[in-house]
């Protein structure tokens, strides 16, 4: 048994007097301070330091790039031509990055999708590709066929992959409302500086970064945003209610500031939904408000009364006497049904509808919608689809592919249905969105730079309605076992 070392140290084996350790206040022996600590392992430092700033900031996150490609849309689009030839903007260059990256990732993780996922896609891919081959013009049908799959299949497959957990939920609707606020403020500030679009001779149309050649994107980007803030109104107490509340009155004015009478109608449809789910007397007592704040604003302060109620009368006057925006529709909407009427099963193909639209027509057709705004000047606009997204399917797809189309939006209303969850913010967003897409349908179709933040909505709706069983509350850490190939803890 080895003696204990006394206070007054102890002799070497070479007669050197060596000192005792000193004694902690538990009594043991502590370390020396003045003696030099141990070098780490090379990268043991650097290690500990991204430890530290991963705790800090999270693990990285596919959401994070698909927040990043929501805002990408804003980026202007500058000028470009307005043939038939493909614009490319920055935010499908975005989406094409999105798609790699959520791609490579789950084939490394070894992601398994729901299986109503692959049932809602697939046929729409396959009904595509169908009409795409009897195609009147296969080299023109191409881009539209890779157009078509991007935004419907592969950007909101893209989101899905991304969502793993709330808290990625919560990123991407955080961009869409950052995006939508942008954008609306704006388009506010064009309003009140007359720098925005042309209307009845004054350019007090607001349109945001994407100008006159786009005038609907930016009420379709604040409308986004609209549902989104709406679900956190509903969903969320105390200091995130009244964020949200601010970011409303900003998105409602650049809402109705746009003039756009098509996406007032969509958003106040989706939005009433959305209210009518959550609790019945607050819809009722939330349409009192927003009808007495109309009148008073409009019709007592006087605040854009003249164009606004202009747009509103000219709603009211679709019916009896159209104005040539809405004669023009109408001519469109019997040019598709023609079309398809000599081309049922597949259509004349994908990007078709322009070479066909002439021969259809009827001669009150104009032809061009005008344009102009301080960047771009007067322009002439072709009218190159029928401004009804079912119509524009059903002509150049026919039944086949139509029937692809709704099945996608079949499904996931009905894992809406089955999942309904009144006080959930990613479902009443979700339930909001894709009500007020399908009626923005009837009298519009898909275009410009906006189609990438719609395929981001999309994609976030079709996670909550048909695979939201593989995604975990954010609080949820545990690994993934062996059984489950790497899939997330299913939430409980």
């Amino acid at each position: 048994m080895t003696p204990p070392v006394s206070s007054a140290g102890r002799t070497g084996a070479e007669g050197i007097r060596v000192a005792a350790p000193r004694a902690g206040d538990d009594g043991r022996p502590s370390r020396c301070r003045c003696a030099p600590r141990a070098p780490e392992p090379d990268g043991r430092t650097k290690r500990r330091r991204l430890d530290r700033w991963s705790r800090k900031i999270g693990k990285p996150r596919a959401s994070w790039l698909v927040a990043a490609t929501a805002l990408c849309v804003c980026v202007p689009p500058g000028p470009s031509g307005l043939g038939s030839g493909v614009q490319v903007s920055v935010g499908d260059v975005a989406s094409v990055l999105l798609v790699v990256v959520a791609g490579c990732w789950a084939l490394l993780r070894r992601w398994r999708l729901a299986p109503v996922v692959l049932l809602a896609f697939g046929p729409l891919v396959a009904a595509l590709t169908v009409s795409t081959i009897c195609s009147q013009d296969v080299a023109a049908s191409l881009p539209g066929y890779v157009r078509v799959v991007q935004i419907f299949v592969l950007v909101p497959l893209a989101v899905v992959v991304a969502l793993r957990d709330r808290r990625d939920v919560a990123v991407v609707a955080g961009a869409v409302v950052v995006v939508g606020v942008a954008e609306a403020g704006y388009g506010v500030w064009q309003a009140v500086t007359r720098t925005g679009a042309s209307f009845e001779g004054r350019n007090v149309r607001a349109v945001g970064t994407f100008g006159a050649t786009d005038v609907m994107a930016m009420a379709t980007v604040a409308g986004f945003a609209v549902f989104v803030v709406v679900a956190i109104i509903l969903s969320r107490p105390g200091r995130a209610r009244a964020v949200a509340f601010a970011a409303l009155a900003v998105l409602a004015a650049g809402l109705l500031l746009s003039l756009s009478r098509g996406s007032w109608i969509a958003v106040g449809a989706g939005v009433l939904i959305m209210l009518v789910w959550f609790d019945l007397r607050v819809a009722l007592r939330t349409a009192l408000c927003v009808a007495a704040a109309a009148v008073v604003l409009v019709g007592g302060l006087g605040v854009g009364s003249e164009s606004i109620a202009s747009r509103t009368r000219s709603i009211a006057a679709s019916v009896d006497d159209p104005d040539q925006s809405v004669n023009d529709r109408y001519s469109l909407w019997g040019t598709a049904t023609a079309i398809w009427g000599d081309h049922p099963v597949t259509g004349v193909g994908v990007k078709n509808f322009p070479a066909f639209r002439d021969t259809y027509a009827p001669i009150q057709l104009s032809g061009a919608s005008e344009t102009d705004d301080p960047v771009n000047g007067y322009l002439r606009q072709p009218l190159l689809s029928p401004h009804n997204q079912y119509l524009l399917v059903l002509s150049e797809q026919g039944v086949l592919g139509l029937t692809g189309f709704l099945l996608l939006f079949a499904l996931v209303l009905r894992g809406l249905w089955a999942g309904r969850a009144a006080k959930d913010m990613a479902w009443l967003a979700a339930v909001g969105f894709t009500g007020g897409l399908m009626i923005n349908f009837g009298y519009s179709d898909l275009g410009g730079p906006t189609c990438v933040l719609t395929s981001i909505m999309l994609g976030l709706a079709a996670a909550r309605a048909l695979n939201w069983e593989r995604v975990r509350p954010a609080a949820s850490t545990a690994p993934a076992g062996k059984g489950t190939a790497g899939a997330p803890v299913t939430a409980p």
